[in-house]
């Protein structure tokens, strides 16, 4: 199995080697020192896939502001907020640095400085913005939209005697075609990885709109969020009724998600996974190792009377600027070329990365991410990006310990209310 930098949401592991001179472990000579010079971390820059993205927003950039240097330092993903954090501490490090949407960033905002005032004319092509905003201000500008579609193999449908262009739209109908596709195949009906606790966030949003009932599915990304209704509670019930009645591959909580879950599907041992629109886990990675035609994608089946289910996506990534930068109008132009259109079409192009630019051209990309594309209208943010990093952090926990029966249902959903109470 091929392994990837990933995108997460406050997520996951997936190593991305060092790349640049300098080090988060010295944040002297990783620091924006001058006005002539910007230094930037992520952990996007390492990546082949990224390279001729970061080329050509470099070069955009260059035009503009042919003085200043440009310094791109790949951080290790699964350190990476942890560096970022201990520099914010120190008050210095680098001038620009990327971030995941939601809990991530905004537990940052602090330190980042707004753009709102930078990215005006941004505003109208990009979208995702949501993801990178708190208390009305703007703290990053997105490059990606990332999301939760739920992907099936139309093969296994197929060999199963199913119809595999009308997917289930109802949750007893849906495991009625998982029974059908197993007896034929052999397939379970999901691929799922827990081992980081990971899992528990794609099924929340993946399966989310089809149990919650839109107004309480509202309520929850406004901060509204009753964790005692019975339709919250049914998503961790029925977290642990897949894995109890057998939907799930064996061993979910000792399952990596990056990329051993991944390889389940891939490899016809699951009909469908809960993946994601860009990077990895997504409708190009797949297309790699099923026919492109054969992957296909599905809204989340109705568990809930009333639920509508709908694409659950957010803005993926996107790059910030510290406060402390010496030159915030420059740092910023940066932001801007590292989300310029001509850029954005190469990692599209490269990556499979669904752009924040709803105006690159996806036509060539197969059915699976044309699909995809066309539900954003009509896509709603995802429910566990609304969530704090703490709380989310807690969630992976109690969901190995759902899956393990070590702690019940409404045990879990008080613990979360409680962190989700307290930031």
């Amino acid at each position: 199995m091929k392994q990837r930098t990933l995108w997460s949401v406050t997520l996951v592991a997936g190593l991305v080697l060092l790349a640049g001179c300098g080090s988060a472990s010295d944040p002297d000579s990783a620091s924006g020192g001058s006005k002539g010079k910007l230094v930037v971390w992520d952990w996007k820059s390492g990546d082949a896939t990224a390279s001729s993205y970061i080329k050509k927003a470099k070069a955009d950039f260059a035009e503009r502001h042919p003085g200043v240097t440009v310094e791109f330092v790949a951080q290790p993903f699964e350190q990476y907020y942890t560096l970022l954090g201990a520099a914010i501490q120190a008050g210095k490090g680098p001038d620009v640095m990327l971030f995941n949407g939601g809990g991530q960033i905004r537990d940052r905002a602090d330190s980042l400085l707004p753009l709102d005032e930078y990215v005006r004319d941004d505003k109208k092509r990009l979208a995702g913005w949501e993801a990178f905003t708190k208390d009305s201000k703007t703290y990053a500008a997105p490059v990606t939209l990332q999301g939760h579609p739920i992907y099936y193999n139309k093969s296994l449908y197929r060999k199963a005697g199913l119809d595999p262009e009308q997917p289930a739209t109802s949750w007893d109908e849906f495991v009625a075609n998982c029974r059908t596709i197993a007896k034929a195949t052999g397939a379970r009906c999901f691929a799922q990885g827990n081992k980081e606790g990971i899992g528990i966030q794609f099924f929340l949003s993946g399966l989310g709109s089809g149990v919650l009932p839109p107004t309480e599915y509202d309520d929850w990304i406004a901060g509204q969020r009753d964790w005692s209704s019975p339709a919250v509670k049914r998503v961790f019930s029925l977290w642990k009724e897949a894995d109890d009645k057998g939907l799930n591959n064996d061993g979910a909580n000792s399952t990596a998600m990056f990329n051993d879950a991944f390889a389940v599907f891939q490899s016809n041992k699951a009909a469908h996974v809960i993946g994601l629109m860009s990077d990895v886990g997504h409708w190009k990675d797949f297309a790699e190792f099923l026919d492109a035609g054969d992957v296909g994608v599905m809204k989340s089946p109705v568990v809930t009377a009333g639920a509508t289910p709908s694409l659950p996506y957010d803005g993926g990534i996107g790059y910030a600027v510290a406060k402390w930068t010496k030159d915030p109008q420059v740092a910023a132009d940066l932001v801007r070329s590292l989300t310029s259109t001509h850029a954005l079409k190469s990692f599209y192009a490269d990556a499979g990365a669904i752009a924040a630019d709803r105006t690159v051209d996806v036509s060539s990309g197969g059915p699976a991410v044309a699909t995809i594309v066309s539900a954003v209208d009509g896509g709603k943010p995802a429910l566990h990006v609304a969530l704090s990093s703490k709380t989310v952090d807690l969630m992976g926990r109690l969901s190995q310990q759902l899956l393990s029966g070590s702690v019940t249902v409404d045990a879990a959903v008080k613990q979360l209310a409680a962190s989700d109470q307290t930031g």
